[in-house]
């Protein structure tokens, strides 16, 4: 082979090593800088990208899509002295390329470094159970100051997440007696509440009851006392006609007043349930000749119906009856 052969493949594969140092191709997902003699010139999109060979180089390659990163376990000190370790994770994006190749060194660790001060910072002012319960606000509070330190870096921190919260096992065991003791004092309220709720409703049960029971005995005597005047009345009414009848000289009708009231007496001791004999110190002929009053009564009312109905001047046509023969 001749000098100039020698020289031709010599061209050659300088040709080939050109085409291979300015023709750069950038995936998908990742920024690339361009350097020209240690100095940032541009910045290379995803795609083909021509530089200028042996003066151009790739600086950085920086991935821009949204990246995780675990956030290392550590000892926090919350506001009322108890010890918890705590762990969590992030998520951020590079949006500026640039800025996150050239204005801060390890990136990463950058990151997990500000997150665990903050960590310090936002949980150490609050209580162990404030700790527990709020970890929204835990989260919101350190996106908020993370992202504001991390914009300088050309980053986007999207969401930090506390993911485990660790209390000395000492403290665990007394915030489960305190539970247990906040549910038992919960139940024992509600079961007074209840037996409280219990005894009223019975209260006003009795009370409505009683209520009722009060009106219906004044209803009763009520009516008691109105069948009282009542019967007084009639009473009252009878005798007054018993006294005219006496009064025109009609014997018979005091017979049969004495004579009704006589064998009610008697009815009212035969239904005495202590009543086993019964003794009559009566004659039988007196209770006979009151009772002849009593026909007579119901005759003489007869006969005056009678005449009442017959014509005038017709004379009666029965047999006469002579008249009741007085008690002996």
């Amino acid at each position: 082979m001749g000098g100039l052969d020698v020289f031709i493949v010599i061209l050659v594969l300088l040709a080939i090593l050109t085409v291979f140092l300015g023709v750069k191709t950038v995936p998908q997902g990742f920024e690339w800088t361009v350097e020209r003699f240690g100095r940032y010139t541009r910045r290379l999109d995803p795609g083909l990208n021509l530089i200028v060979p042996f003066v151009d180089r790739i600086g950085r390659k920086i991935n821009v899509m949204e990246q995780v990163i675990d956030i290392p376990q550590q000892e926090v000190i919350t506001k009322d002295n108890a010890s918890v370790t705590v762990d969590g994770v992030a998520f951020f994006q590079v949006v500026d390329a640039v800025k996150a190749s050239y204005e801060v060194a390890q990136l990463d660790l950058a990151i997990i470094k500000l997150t665990m001060t903050n960590i310090r910072s936002v949980m150490g002012s609050m209580d162990l159970d404030q700790m527990l319960s709020h970890r929204d606000e835990i989260n919101v509070r350190l996106l908020r100051v993370v992202d504001a330190a991390v914009s300088a870096w050309g980053i986007k921190v999207n969401r930090i997440e506390i993911k485990d919260i660790y209390p000395p096992a000492d403290l665990v065991n007394a915030m489960g007696r305190q539970m247990k003791a906040e549910r038992e004092k919960r139940a024992e309220i509600l079961t007074a509440e209840g037996q409280r709720q219990s005894d009223i409703l019975r209260a006003e049960g009795a009370k409505q009851s009683q209520i009722l029971e009060a009106e219906g005995r004044r209803e009763a005597a009520f009516r008691d006392a109105e069948a009282r005047e009542r019967s007084a009345q009639a009473e009252a009414k009878a005798t007054e006609m018993v006294s005219e009848a006496v009064a025109r000289g009609d014997v018979a009708a005091l017979n049969y007043f004495i004579a009704e009231k006589y064998l009610k007496a008697f009815a009212e001791l035969a239904r005495s349930p202590n009543q086993k004999v019964l003794m009559l110190p009566i004659e039988v002929t007196g209770v006979l000749g009151s009772l002849a009053g009593i026909a007579e009564i119901a005759k003489a009312t007869f006969e005056d119906r009678a005449t009442a109905a017959r014509p005038a001047g017709r004379a009666p046509t029965g047999p006469s009856v002579p008249p009741p023969q007085p008690a002996r």
